[in-house]
């Protein structure tokens, strides 16, 4: 971390963060569009007559969600159809960026876009901004916190662009259907309902009224038929299969043990885990838990992966809340399972909303780049400023959450992931609970009762300054870059209420 400057170029006024308690801001009051004409045919000849008729200009904001993962082909072509219109200085307003989104950096480097918001940035178009190639800072927020910006018109969208697996000639739209089902679309709900234009872009077209709707005609403006929105298998990653490492094994094994010893795994219990492979692991570990104790939780909620599914169709869940799909798993459950439910990005983790499902999770299992001893987290930039993703819901379910958990090896490679001060705060350590690791298992201070009680289970609790001190003894003769505290701000970092966390600086 470095210091945070007043006023960032290209930013503006910073309102810097001051604790996650005090991340609950009113609502200022949802600036709807006028409601669309839901009963005629909405289709358009191409996609360059409907981004002409939305009267998108120079400037704008546009949006795009990330539901199809690397196998989205959305925002690639209506990229190429502005550029071509071209239209210059345009926000984007993506909810996460993967590599597939490559492309971009040529409009990029061109002016056609001169700033980013997104909740989560990897692949080429992280390393671009983290080079200081975008005109201004982009800025990352929560899922939360972006749910909440659109809601209060902090972020206005001129036109949003919905990648939608089926629609139908009225606008209604879903993601169960079609040759690219990804599942619910949590996300471009908000979009649709706050946005200035909204247009859907399919490759599954229905003549007559869909049967399930995640969208309402009323909302969508225009609909456009394409031969392909993007690959469906594609929605699983690296970074969604289950860890068959035994280090990472052994760190989910013993995260499922210090969920038992802390008193919340009861009937009702409810849960979310990141998906990342060790996340996962401490799912599995968790299920064999539940199914030896009887235990039924109330709900799994947020990114919903297969093997959450496979929990809710034993009868270890009641409910899913499921914001998107993980896996292909997860899609058809949604489609074919009662109870298992989609929400939006606001319903998930608006903190301007006190019954976001959120505030409603018992535990949360999280992963990290790296850990400082205040246990703040690192999951957007390491390496003297490569950005390498950003909060997602990181930052949201570890306010919400009565344990927040998470999982790290020690080390990475010969990088230390227990350090003095993490590089760039994603997550405030005083929302973190406790982190289990192959070393040990550190407890926040401020949960004294939380490391009572793992004690008495006979779980390994250790200062999280000895982790550190581990971590530093194998790692020795590295040196890790530093941040350029005098270099380019390339990013800034929102915490959920909008407030400024940290920033990223161009590597020196």
């Amino acid at each position: 971390m470095v210091p945070i400057p007043s006023v960032i170029p290209g930013y503006g006024p910073v309102r810097a963060f001051v604790s996650a308690a005090l991340a609950t801001p009113e609502a200022k009051g949802a600036n709807l569009p006028e409601r669309r004409n839901g009963g005629h045919d909405k289709r358009a000849a191409s996609l360059r007559d409907a981004i002409i008729a939305s009267n998108l200009r120079n400037g704008g904001t546009v949006s795009f969600h990330h539901h199809l993962r690397d196998g989205d082909d959305v925002l690639r072509k209506v990229m190429t159809e502005i550029a071509e219109l071209g239209l210059r200085d345009l926000r984007v307003a993506a909810t996460s960026i993967f590599p597939v989104h490559a492309p971009l950096v040529d409009y990029i480097r061109s002016g056609v876009v001169s700033r980013i918001v997104s909740s989560y940035i990897a692949g080429p178009v992280a390393k671009a901004i983290s080079q200081g190639a975008l005109e201004n800072p982009a800025v990352l927020q929560t899922h939360g916190g972006r749910a909440r910006a659109i809601e209060s018109g902090e972020l206005h969208i001129d036109v949003a662009f919905v990648a939608a697996p089926a629609a139908d000639a009225h606008g209604n739209i879903n993601g169960l259907d079609g040759k690219a089902a990804c599942g619910p679309l949590g996300y471009p709900m908000v979009d649709a309902r706050h946005a200035g234009h909204v247009i859907a872009i399919t490759d599954t077209f229905f003549p007559t009224p869909l049967e399930n709707i995640d969208i309402l005609a009323g909302l969508v403006d225009a609909v456009v038929v394409v031969d392909s929105i993007g690959d469906a298998s594609k929605i699983v990653s690296g970074t969604t299969r289950l860890t068959t490492d035994p280090v990472g094994l052994s760190i989910a094994e013993m995260a499922a043990r210090v969920i038992e010893a802390s008193g919340l795994l009861i009937d009702g219990f409810s849960f979310q885990a990141g998906a990342g492979s060790v996340s996962l692991a401490v799912a599995e570990n968790l299920a064999t838990i539940m199914r030896e104790r009887g235990i039924v939780g109330e709900f799994a909620s947020g990114g919903i992966t297969g093997g959450l599914v496979e929990m809710f169709r034993e009868g270890l869940f009641r409910t899913l809340f499921n914001v998107q799909s993980f896996d292909l798993d997860a899609v058809t459950s949604y489609r074919d399972d009662h109870d298992h439910f989609s929400m939006s990005a606001s319903l998930y983790a608006n903190p301007s909303l006190g019954n976001a499902i959120v505030n409603r999770l018992d535990v949360v299992v999280l992963g990290a780049a790296e850990v400082g001893v205040n246990f703040d987290v690192n999951v957007t930039a390491v390496n003297g400023g490569s950005i390498i993703g950003g909060s997602g819901g990181h930052s949201d379910t570890a306010a919400g959450a009565k344990l927040a958990l998470v999982t790290t090896r020690l080390v990475s490679g010969n990088n230390p992931k227990i350090v003095d001060t993490v590089e760039c705060r994603t997550t405030p350590g005083e929302t973190i609970d406790v982190v289990v690791t192959d070393c040990g298992v550190a407890v926040n201070p401020l949960r004294s009762d939380l490391k009572a009680k793992l004690q008495a289970a006979n779980i390994p609790v250790v200062d999280i300054a000895r982790l550190r001190d581990l971590a530093a003894e194998q790692t020795k003769d590295t040196k890790r870059p530093h941040c350029n505290a005098q270099g380019k701000i390339v990013a800034v970092v929102e915490y959920r209420d909008g407030s400024v966390i940290d920033v990223v600086r161009a590597k020196a």
